[in-house]
C-alpha cells in the first residue's frame, strides 16, 4: 500500500515542473541571501582593526618601513620624456615558445641579426 502511494507522489514529482526546477531554485535563491546575510556579519564583525602611524610602527615592531613618496605631476613627466633619446633605439624579437631564449640571446650577444 505504501508503495503505490509513494509511486504516485514520485510521478507527480517528474511530471510538475515546478516541483522539479522551480521549488529548488526558489529554495536556493532564499537560503543563499540567508547564508550570504550571516557571512557579511562576520566579515564586519571581525574587521575592526586599528590604524596605526608609521612613526609608532616602527618603534614598537623595530622595522623601517617605505614612507609614501610625493605624488608625480604631468608636467615633471613630459619635461623626462623630452629628455630622453627616443629616435635612437633598436626592436629585439623576443624568443618564440619553441626557441630558446639562450640561443636569441648569443645571437644578439654576437650582433648576427635574429
Amino acid at each position: 500500500m505504501a508503495d503505490k502511494y509513494f509511486d504516485q507522489i514520485r510521478n507527480q514529482f517528474s511530471k510538475n515542473r515546478f516541483l522539479k526546477h522551480g521549488l529548488p531554485f526558489i529554495l536556493l535563491v532564499v537560503g543563499g541571501s540567508f547564508a550570504l546575510e550571516n557571512l557579511t556579519r562576520l566579515r564586519y564583525e571581525f574587521r575592526q582593526r586599528k590604524e596605526v602611524d608609521f612613526e609608532t610602527a616602527e618603534k614598537e615592531l623595530g622595522i623601517k618601513i617605505k614612507k609614501k613618496e610625493t605624488p608625480v605631476s604631468i608636467e615633471s613627466l613630459h619635461e623626462e620624456m623630452k629628455q630622453k633619446d627616443l629616435d635612437s633605439w633598436q626592436n629585439i624579437r623576443g624568443p618564440r615558445p619553441w626557441e630558446s631564449s639562450k640561443d636569441i640571446q648569443e645571437e644578439l650577444r654576437k650582433g648576427t641579426k635574429v
